[in-house]
This record gives C-alpha cells, structure tokens and sequence, in this order.
C-alpha cells in the first residue's frame, strides 16, 4: 500500500490539474448554449436551463463568421505550409550541410529565441509598410514562415538520418533537392507533422499580430473580430462565449486527429543531440 501512495498522490494531482485546465473551456461551452443573460446570474449557472442555437444563428449576422473564418483558414494553411517548406530545408542544412561558421550561426539562433516576440514587432511592421504588405493576408504570414524553433526541431530530428543513406542517392546522381524533396521529407514526416500542428494553431490562434497588421475590418481573423465583438456587446456573454467555440473548434479537431503524430515527434525529435 505504501508503494502505491506516491503514483496515488501523482494521479489525484493530474486529474485536479486536468479539472481546472478544462474548467473554463467546459462553462464556454456550456455558457454557448444559455439564454441571454442566463451567463450573468448569480452564483454563476454550470448548464443551460433551456438549452438553445441563437447564439450559433446569430454569429452569421453579428460577426460576418464565414468571411473571417476564411482569413483565418487562408492565413493559417498558407503560413503552415510555406513554414514547413522553409523550416524543413533550413533544418536539413543545419544538420547535413557542412559549412564555415555552422555551429556558430545556429548557437546565434538559439540565442535569439530568449527575445520576446513583441519587442520585434514594431520593427517588423515600419519593414512591411515599406514593402508594401500592411493589411494584406502575406503581411500576417511573414512571422511564421521560419521560426527559430521550427529551425531547430527538423534539424535534431534530421540528425538521426544515417549519413550513408545520402552519400548513397548522391551517387546515384541525385542533386541536393532531390535528395531532400524524396528522401530527407518522406523521413521527416513525424516531426514535420509536429511542426505543422505548431504552426497552424500558433498562425490560427493569434491575435496581436493580426490586429497591429491589418487595418481593415474585412481582413480581421477569427479572434480579432471576436475581440471587436466583445468590444460591441459587452453584456452579449453568451453571444461572445459562442464565437469563442467556433473559434477554437478548428484547432482542437485538427490536435486530436493527429495527436499519435504530434507526441511522437517531440519525443524523437527532441532528444536528438
């Protein structure tokens, strides 16, 4: 029994983590459903009384959904999949290539990911205006289609490719893409995989960028048109808590049906000297 007390304790506080993790996502879900005000009410409702759709029906007209759920779906999907082209090659680089100040250069990579993304924002944007690209869908995308974590995943995981499986395409004639588009990718797959999940729920959840890039309402995504509708009906909780399930809905479909591939990329992937 004394053996068992330590992975009893572990588990009751994993499940108490779990609880007030999923607390607030479940009252959103809950609350998404309630009649308006019934969110409001003190102490506070857990379920609806009278369960009802107005909120999901009313999102259409309120918030203009389908269109920003498109920006979003472009933003995230294009930004997703020229992250995973650039990511991937720059990884693969760094781990086969053999170059004058390598090693160098990516420690000053590393070193650069202590830097919050914010403080890099300002000059950012005054380099996009010049170029032209504020409030346009490219302009949003420019930050994540290389990251330095991105960088730094594919390149511990395209180590453990044996370096005689390259010298053998190369004499066979294969060029340096050819050997990275049809043997290094199809290898990469788990921890591409992995990457992709990161980029696409980081591009779809975001919220400051977009905001300080586009500047037509048009234009906004998903959660800076829902922070306008916050903005607009205050008292709208229900309304609000149901554009945040439509929000967040996308993202956790997309983690649980490649949730095998995400942890099995970061336990391979990460550990790779």
């Amino acid at each position: 029994m004394r053996r068992r007390i330590p992975a009893i304790v572990l588990n009751a506080g994993l499940i108490l983590i779990a609880v007030v993790t999923l607390a607030p996502v479940l009252w959103m879900i809950s609350a998404s459903f309630m009649a308006p005000g019934e969110a409001g009410t003190f102490p506070p409702r857990l379920v609806p009384a009278h369960p009802t759709l107005e909120h999901y029906l009313l999102l259409p007209e309120r918030m203009h959904l389908i269109r920003y759920f498109i920006n979003s779906a472009v933003i995230a999907c294009f930004a997703t999949l020229l992250s995973l082209f650039f990511n991937s090659m720059a990884g693969y680089a760094f781990a086969k290539f053999r170059f004058k100040g390598r090693d160098v250069l990516f420690r000053f990579l590393l070193s650069a990911m202590v830097i919050p993304a914010q403080v890099t924002m300002l000059p950012l944007f005054f380099m996009l205006k010049k170029m032209g690209l504020i409030n346009t869908y490219l302009g949003v995308m420019i930050p994540s289609l290389a990251s330095i974590f991105g960088i730094f995943l594919v390149r511990q995981f395209a180590q453990s490719i044996p370096d005689s499986l390259l010298e053998a395409a190369r004499m066979d004639g294969a060029s340096d893409f050819k050997i990275y588009r049809l043997v290094v990718l199809p290898l990469c797959k788990p921890i591409l995989l992995t990457l992709a999940l990161f980029t696409f729920m980081g591009t779809w959840n975001d919220f400051m960028w977009p905001l300080i890039v586009m500047t037509d309402n048009s234009n906004y995504t998903l959660p800076v048109a829902l922070a306008n509708l916050a903005g607009e009906h205050v008292q709208d909780t229900e309304l609000m808590m149901a554009g945040s399930v439509v929000t967040v809905l996308p993202v956790v479909i997309l983690f649980l049906a490649f949730q095998k591939h995400y942890v099995r990329g970061i336990m391979v992937g990460g550990v790779k000297e």
